[in-house]
């Protein structure tokens, strides 16, 4: 058995404790005064004030902030006798029934009362419901219930907060939940279990919760369904008490049940007889003080694991336990939750209230938008998406030149047909002129094909470069005008009407630098003579192979390589053959250079454009469309809903959080000043 199940926690007929007022409660009931269950009536100092601020932080609604409070779930199956345990600790009557009682979460808030005169009171839907007799309590619950859920027999995640403040009760907080039922009944949905099964492990997942698993003596503890529930997640059984109930009714075999533990349960057994019939609560502690005490087989087992008021008191241990080892992970995860809210409300936009407040905020944008478009397009500044290698802009327009340059070389290869072209151009130029002399529209012509076979791909540069500008400036355009949205669209426009323009004017210059290349053939770059006779070295080799009729590999950096098949230039004249491969080095070693200065002219206007994009024209069209044109600057004082929303969403989560961390501090203030936590 665990540690904490020992004789030391064990509750006799002799023990008595003091209440937080000073009296002192005998727990057998032998007060003639006491007509309350005989449970645990002392609490520490330390702890009770921290158990109200936690009920506190449950009554503002804190988990919806996704702060998990520290609580008692209660489980168990369909007529296990959970309801029943609950009165029993509480001393009070709650609705009973063959089919589904508990049919929303119902948090029961017990605290001990000094006053004889107990308080009851109904909490759902931001409704507070004060009941004025017990009697009425079962009564007031199925009605809410009612209202809740409708006459149907389903079930419904809204909780209902039952406060019982009452002498002798253990200063308790417990979420009973429905019990499990596989077979629906009546006009219950056919998912039935399936929609208490989530929402009993929506309980009892967080690491907070301390499952209370209330087993009937009757069953099978190994296959039983809450059972395989709470070990689905506390397979260790770390957070799971087990409470055994109906065992006047089931004796046999208890005591080894409970001691052997065959399904893990980590925090033991106890286990209880509840109220049957018509008996009041001090008739039926003492007829659970004799069954435990007299029974040939029930008083075997351990003292310390049975009865309600030893179940009252272990709760109270758990419940303080868990209490201090949440608390300081309570206080951390508002303090966070705190701080990102209060981050993500000064990141919205201030409420505008007149044209010169929006004519500040839209040049606080335009300002903003060009810096950041500074950083990443021309500066190659990255540091505010680190993260992200789309917007690495300086990195992708590099790949884009390289990619160019590559398919633009590839263009380039000797292996091909080699000097059947050049042959063909030399016939059609053939005419009464010296020989060897070549007329200078031989070589233009040839220049001219080979620009037009790769004229797309310049095109295609420029349709890469502005669709990735568009996607930069898009995202950067949401990033700094975002908070905006009604603003949005008339940006959005005036950027896609700049880099069209942009577009159009880079594809002009692409087309003239292709008509340019087609209608001139200079250079002055002393590479193309070096290059020239590089490759004219190859001439003697060649002509070897074409004696031979065999192929030729020609192997020159920057100009291609492959196998060249000289077979079909063995009847080819001298003249012709030679005129024809001076021609194709010349043209070879002129067209690298032609490559070259495309890719370089392509570089250079792109970056040009962009520093234009980026200095002057996207913030002049943007002023025109906005304030000239578009009435942008009243549209900006129009706070949008969406937004108005998220702020006041905002602002409701701040003053929830901030009032969770006063609670918390004010307790945290007060229990320091009793005793250092």
């Amino acid at each position: 058995m665990p540690k904490s199940h020992t004789k030391k926690a064990t509750m006799t007929k002799n023990d008595t404790q003091k209440a937080d007022g000073g009296e002192v409660i005998h727990p057998s009931g032998d007060d003639d005064n006491q007509k309350f269950p005989p449970l645990v009536a002392s609490y520490n100092d330390k702890i009770r004030p921290i158990l109200d601020a936690v009920d506190k932080l449950r009554r503002l609604n804190v988990t919806q902030e996704g702060i998990p409070l520290p609580s008692i779930v209660v489980v168990g199956d369909q007529s296990s006798g959970k309801s029943s345990v609950l009165e029993s600790l509480a001393g009070i009557s709650l609705p009973r029934g063959q089919d589904i009682c508990t049919r929303v979460p119902l948090i029961m808030r017990l605290q001990h009362h000094p006053d004889r005169v107990p308080e009851f009171r109904l909490e759902f839907q931001k409704k507070s419901v004060k009941i004025v007799k017990e009697s009425q309590i079962s009564e007031a619950i199925s009605k809410a219930t009612v209202e809740i859920t409708g006459n149907s027999k389903g079930i419904s995640n809204v909780p209902l907060s039952l406060v019982v403040k009452k002498k002798g009760v253990p200063d308790l907080t417990m979420v009973d939940l429905p019990g499990i039922t596989r077979v629906p009944i009546g006009d219950q949905p056919k998912d039935i279990y399936d929609q208490i099964s989530g929402m009993i492990i929506e309980y009892i997942k967080p690491d907070e919760s301390i499952i209370l698993n209330v087993l009937s003596a009757s069953v099978d503890f190994t296959t039983c369904e809450s059972i395989c529930m709470s070990r689905r997640v506390d397979s260790t059984g770390q957070r799971t008490l087990a409470v055994v109930t109906k065992c006047d009714r089931s004796p046999d075999g208890l005591r080894e049940k409970v001691t052997t533990n065959d399904v893990n349960i980590g925090l033991g057994y106890i286990c209880v007889r509840n109220r049957i019939n018509d008996e009041t609560y001090e008739e039926a502690r003492n007829q659970e003080a004799t069954l435990f005490e007299s029974h040939p087989l029930l008083s075997k087992i351990d003292k310390s694991m049975v009865g309600i008021p030893v179940l009252a008191r272990r709760l109270v241990e758990i419940q303080s336990v868990i209490i201090s080892r949440c608390l300081p992970d309570i206080v951390k995860k508002i303090d966070e939750r705190l701080n990102a809210s209060v981050l993500d409300l000064n990141k919205l936009p201030r409420i505008l209230t007149s044209i010169p407040d929006a004519m500040v905020a839209f040049m606080q944008i335009i300002g903003s938008l060009k810096e950041t478009l500074h950083k990443i397009l021309i500066q190659g500044e990255f540091d505010e998406y680190e993260n992200e290698k789309q917007m690495h802009c300086n990195a992708r327009f590099a790949g884009m030149v390289d990619e160019l340059s590559k398919d633009l070389h590839a263009r380039l290869n000797f292996s091909e047909n080699f000097l059947v072209e050049e042959m063909q151009v030399l016939e059609e130029a053939n005419g009464i002129r010296l020989p060897h002399l070549l007329p200078q529209l031989v070589f233009r012509s040839l220049i001219q094909r080979k620009v037009n076979g790769v004229s797309d791909l310049p095109v295609s540069f420029v349709n890469k470069v502005w669709g990735y500008l568009e996607i930069v400036c898009g995202r950067v355009l949401m990033d700094r005008c975002g908070n905006y949205p009604q603003l949005l669209p008339l940006m959005s426009k005036a950027t896609q009407n700049v880099i069209d323009k942009m577009k159009a004017r880079f594809n002009k210059r692409v087309v003239e630098m292709i008509e340019m290349e087609m209608i001139t053939d200079y250079t002055c770059d002393p590479d193309f003579i070096t290059s020239y006779n590089k490759l004219m070295g190859h001439r003697d080799q060649f002509l070897y192979a074409v004696s031979k009729g065999q192929s030729y590999t020609m192997n020159e950096e920057g100009y291609g390589h492959g196998t060249i098949n000289t077979t079909h230039l063995g009847r080819v004249s001298a003249n012709t053959r030679d005129q024809a491969f001076d021609l194709k080095m010349r043209i070879s070693a002129y067209w690298k250079i032609v490559l070259k200065r495309m890719v370089d002219c392509l570089a250079l206007q792109m970056r040009l454009f962009m520093y234009k994009l980026v200095n002057k024209d996207m913030e002049v069209e943007m002023a025109n469309e906005v304030v000239a044109c578009g009435g942008g600057l009243e549209k900006m004082l129009d706070e949008p809903p969406s937004l108005a929303r998220k702020r006041a969403r905002l602002q409701s989560s701040i003053s929830l959080l901030q009032e969770s961390k006063n609670i918390i501090e004010h307790v945290m203030d007060v229990v320091m000043v009793k005793e250092p936590f």
